[in-house]
């Protein structure tokens, strides 16, 4: 009986020593988005995704006690985003339903039989009077706030917000698709893009008569419009057209960029800046997180971003032009930014002197050095500042998920969402990772992150999982992520650790936050999979040591970490025991034209053949390894099919897989009870040949 009795014990003592708590818990804390201040009245808003009901809150100085003024209710799978007030600050705009797939479908992942739609909406903010305004996306309101301007079927429509009977109306035809709409500061005109494939124009539309103008139109690809604080000029960006231009392969060097400047009435335009040739000369159009790559101060500078460096900085320009002035120096980068509301500074979150977390600053660029707002331990992202000057943000730590807080006149941080924060959520079971740097196979220093279990002990044999994150233009920080996908699979590492995995987050090259060479690195995805080098190494590093059974190391990922848990286990199966391949990519020329429509490998053979050799369906007869494979089949960014044609050669092959498909649902999952399921899964695969 003793001997019973201390066998029960002693198992007792093994379950628990990791700190447990479930999936369900860990990703039980709502996540915050759409952070917007009011023009006036000191109000802020923001989208709060609650396991998957969606809905709108408010908070108002000086107590910013949160109010939800809609009243949307369960795991639905509808979005909501474009968030705005009226210029009264009585009102806010808002889209709710996801995006047209190519076969014009809204995304409707729990079969809704009523029906779904992408529609534009409006409420009080104090929650009443909501109405629909219009079918239709990318609202802006004019300067008065008496009329709305929204894009429906690629053209602009405007409407009016004074009269529940107004029916919305187009304004012009023209070819292409317009998009980016910009109100003059007088309300009289729009400025927007119009794009026609490989060329884009500036266009102007005069309001009352309906009339439009091309603005120095060219070859080349025209974006960004800003106006200038008097109405009178409008500022955008010209990428040259480049024929041969990919995507998921290093562009270090191109025919440089340009900024310029045209008078709207005379139509006379100039160029004020242009990129140097080699390094920045490349628009890196993904870099910043704002509405417009282009910024024009009350104190007429012009704003914009430029790798000029190698990294990705904030520079000040004259609109007569001049030498640009480097406004964010040292390395790291600038992301999320936004002009103050005087319009006299920008404030923006960067990496600059804390490489794997964010924090905010501020700079004039009529002089002085950047202030650095924020510090500790803490990710800041979104910044808005309210009428009254308060800056408001969303911010996270290792242990605490992202809510919204508002910096205090004393520059401390303060939560005011924090009891919306389920009891459950287990921060005190949650570890802090560790910052280390791996070396690739090829040599190549790789940043990544270490979770060890807690309560451990040097000597204990842990089986090991290595995360990749997505994109690749992405970066897994040292806390909660700031995107929603990513704040998810922070959580699970976390997960992961708890259950007694030593796990790695690896920022494998072509990822974001360490610089332009390290983004664009040779060779990298569909010309060459240098990253493969990475993922080797990860292994390596994981194998040699002390606290990892090198016999039981897991890769997972999802989309792009997808494709390198899938080239892991295709290659190198004798290292990777098992993975979970979240709709991964596993032919390059299939992803490719999802993306570029008009790519035939055909006609590009070469690329195509080395696309092809940089992916996992090329070693799929030397993959060994089982595998989880999860999909949903309306993915937009990754085929679904890239999941069938892989299922069906390692059915050839007789390696075991098992499948986790959701039908009607979307690349980043839109169901909350799918992330959860999906997790679960994965979490149960790996324990089932990784804790033999």
């Amino acid at each position: 009986m003793k001997k019973h009795f201390l066998l029960i014990f002693c198992i007792f003592i093994s379950v628990n020593t990791f700190a447990q708590f479930t999936i369900e818990q860990v990703l039980s804390a709502p996540f915050p988005t759409e952070l917007k201040a009011s023009p006036t009245g000191n109000k802020m808003a923001w989208v709060f995704n609650q396991q998957g009901s969606r809905n709108i809150f408010m908070a108002e100085a000086p107590d910013f006690k949160p109010v939800k003024i809609t009243n949307y209710e369960g795991d639905n799978g509808q979005e909501i985003n474009s968030v705005s007030f009226t210029p009264d600050g009585n009102s806010i705009i808002f889209i709710r339903g996801g995006a047209n797939n190519a076969a014009g479908e809204i995304p409707n992942p729990v079969q809704l039989q009523e029906g779904v739609e992408r529609a534009i909406w409006m409420i009080g903010t104090d929650g009443k009077n909501l109405r629909k305004i219009a079918n239709g996306t990318y609202p802006k309101i004019s300067p008065k706030g008496e009329t709305l301007a929204y894009l429906s079927g690629g053209q602009i429509f405007t409407i009016r917000l004074d009269s529940v009977k107004a029916v919305g109306k187009k304004i012009f035809q023209s070819r292409g698709t317009q998009n980016s709409i910009r109100w003059s500061p007088d309300g009289s005109q729009i400025a927007f893009v119009s794009s026609r494939g490989d060329h884009s124009f500036i266009g102007v539309c005069d309001v009352a008569q309906k009339s439009i103008r091309f603005l120095d139109p060219s070859v080349d690809q025209d974006s960004d419009p800003i106006w200038s604080p008097d109405g009178k000029s409008l500022a955008f960006i010209r990428v040259p057209f480049a024929k041969d231009a990919l995507i998921f392969g290093p562009e270090r060097a191109s025919n440089p960029w340009s900024i310029r400047i045209v008078e709207v009435q005379s139509g006379k335009s100039r160029e004020i800046w242009k990129a140097k040739t080699g390094r920045g000369s490349v628009f890196f159009s993904g870099g910043l997180v704002a509405e417009n790559h282009l910024f024009w101060t009350a104190e007429n500078s012009i704003i914009f971003p430029y790798e000029g460096d190698g990294w990705h900085h904030l520079y000040g320009i004259s609109p007569n032009g001049g030498e640009a002035k480097l406004l964010t120096p040292n390395d790291g980068e600038v992301e999320y930014a936004m002009l103050s509301t005087d319009k006299k500074s920008i404030i923006y979150n960067a990496n600059i002197g804390d490489i794997d977390r964010r924090h905010l600053w501020q700079v004039s660029p009529s002089g002085g050095i950047a202030k650095q707002i924020t510090t500790g331990q803490g990710i800041e992202w979104l910044p808005t500042q309210l009428a009254n000057g308060q800056i408001a943000c969303i911010r996270s730590e290792a242990k605490t998920p992202a809510r919204p807080s508002i910096i205090q006149t004393d520059g401390k941080l303060k939560d005011f969402t924090t009891e919306m924060i389920s009891g459950d959520f287990p921060s005190a079971q949650l570890i802090q990772p560790q910052a280390i740097m791996l070396t690739a196979t090829d040599g190549m220093k790789i940043p990544a992150q270490l979770f060890l279990p807690k309560n451990h002990k040097i000597g204990d044999k842990h089986p090991a999982a290595i995360f990749f994150h997505g994109g690749s233009r992405r970066q897994m920080l040292l806390g909660f992520n700031y995107g929603e996908y990513y704040h998810k699979a922070y959580a699970m590492n976390q997960y992961l650790a708890s259950q007694g995995y030593v796990v790695l987050a690896v920022n494998y090259r072509s990822g974001i936050g360490y610089g332009m060479e390290f983004r664009e690195a040779l060779n990298y995805g569909a010309t060459g999979a240098s990253e493969y080098n990475d993922v080797v190494g990860a292994g390596l590093f994981l194998k040699n040591r002390e606290d990892v059974d090198g016999s039981k190391i897991g890769l997972w990922g999802g989309s792009y970490g997808g494709y390198l848990t899938a080239l892991g286990l295709a290659k190198a199966s004798d290292l990777f025991a098992v993975g979970v391949d979240i709709h991964g990519v596993h032919d390059w020329n299939t992803t490719t034209k999802n993306f570029i429509p008009s790519y035939d490998a055909n006609k590009r053979a070469e690329w195509a053949k080395v696309a092809f050799q940089s992916s996992p369906m090329n070693f799929v007869d030397t993959w060994k390894s089982p595998v989880l494979l999860i999909h949903g089949d309306d993915d937009r960014n990754v085929p679904f099919a890239e999941s069938v044609t892989l299922a069906e050669a390692l059915r050839k092959n007789n390696v075991y897989f098992e499948q986790l498909i959701f039908p009607d649902e979307v690349h980043s999952f839109l169901l909350h009870q799918n992330w959860v399921n999906a997790y679960k899964a994965s979490s149960t695969f790996f324990d089932k040949f990784l804790k033999k």
